[in-house]
């Protein structure tokens, strides 16, 4: 059955809703459970069921006494494995909140009717927070994010996010920068890069608008670091919340070199393309260039010293690969991590 929207067309319109809905309700707890919640934490998916079940378990088990809810998005259209999962979980009261189905394939959708689920599903909203399928939340994060909203002066909070290597000889990858969280001490920071752990207050997805999310960052990944520069050009203003933890399952694959490089080279392309977006004109794109080569050219100063700190040549290559990720998306040149995100 299509989901209906919720609130007045005069509110949906005000927060950028007035376009119809593309995802479909698989299941949900009854409306006056959910009237009250402040706190809804969506959790995208996509053919890791069993990754899924640990994630809400995890979700289930925090400590604090907080009430919240659980909007869990499918982004697979077919044998929608990880909504039928998620389903049952509900229906054994696992959890409360809603089971829905984004069919239309892609990351950004899949935050994005998150996102709208919760503005017009939840009249008590203040915020929501994220954990994707393949991370467990520890017992007090949830607490430690909600414990920062109440007094700290911002509006995004992000939280520490640790790899657990299914190969354990692997684990000091952790070091390396595509592993490791951009901070690691609470308090304000500049800007937030990543929706792997997040608060958001409800005024900044009313102020930013619907889609809230650039779908064309899809399958390359960044529409998340987007919305986070977009947010920042509206004045709002970031927190790291360290306490607020999740550990993160890393298959054999993602420990290998190949895989590293390419999304080293994905994070270079996706800074890139954000900043050409915030300086159009060739004026702009000139800039974003001759960054671009100040960024190869002293790659390899820093990448001797990042190498000897951490004892990696391997890690050491983080800043070259970077670099060219940035030169290749010049020329067009897009890496698609996420095309097939079973492999990712």
């Amino acid at each position: 059955m299509a989901a209906e929207s919720g609130g007045s067309a005069q509110e949906r319109a005000t927060a950028g809703l007035d376009t119809p809905e593309r995802f479909i309700v698989h299941a949900a707890s009854p409306e006056t459970a959910l009237v009250a919640v402040e706190s809804v934490v969506c959790v995208p998916t996509f053919r890791r069921p069993d990754l899924l079940e640990a994630t809400l378990r995890s979700l289930s088990a925090q400590q604090g006494g907080h009430d919240f809810a659980i909007i869990v998005v499918e982004n697979e259209g077919d044998d929608r494995e990880g909504a039928i999962r998620a389903a049952a979980l509900l229906a054994a009261g696992l959890f409360k909140g809603l089971v829905v189905v984004e069919p239309r394939q892609g990351n950004c959708k899949a935050y994005n009717a998150a996102w709208r689920c919760a503005l017009t599903r939840f009249p008590a909203l203040e915020q929501v927070l994220g954990i994707d399928d393949d991370e467990r939340a520890d017992p007090l994060w949830l607490d430690a994010f909600l414990s920062a909203a109440k007094t700290a002066p911002a509006a995004l909070f992000g939280g520490s996010v640790t790899p657990e290597f299914e190969d354990a000889s692997r684990a000091w990858l952790t070091a390396h920068p595509v592993f490791r969280s951009h901070y690691q001490v609470s308090g304000p920071v500049p800007m937030l890069y990543s929706s792997a752990n997040y608060l958001i207050r409800r005024e900044v997805l009313e102020r930013l608008g619907y889609p809230f999310l650039n779908e064309e960052f899809d399958f390359t990944g960044g529409g998340d670091s987007d919305f986070f520069a977009r947010a920042k050009a509206s004045g709002f203003s970031f927190w790291w919340v360290q306490e607020a933890a999740q550990r993160e399952t890393m298959p054999a694959r993602r420990s290998e070199a190949g895989w590293i490089a390419a999304r080293a080279r994905r994070n270079g392309a996706i800074s890139a393309e954000i900043e050409r977006r915030r300086r159009p004109g060739p004026a702009g794109r000139l800039r974003v260039l001759a960054k671009s080569l100040a960024l190869l050219a002293a790659s390899l100063p820093r990448g001797l010293v990042l190498g000897l700190k951490t004892r990696s040549g391997l890690i050491g290559l983080y800043h070259a690969q970077v670099a060219v990720g940035r030169l290749l998306s010049e020329i067009g040149v897009r890496s698609e991590q996420y095309r097939k995100p079973e492999t990712n």
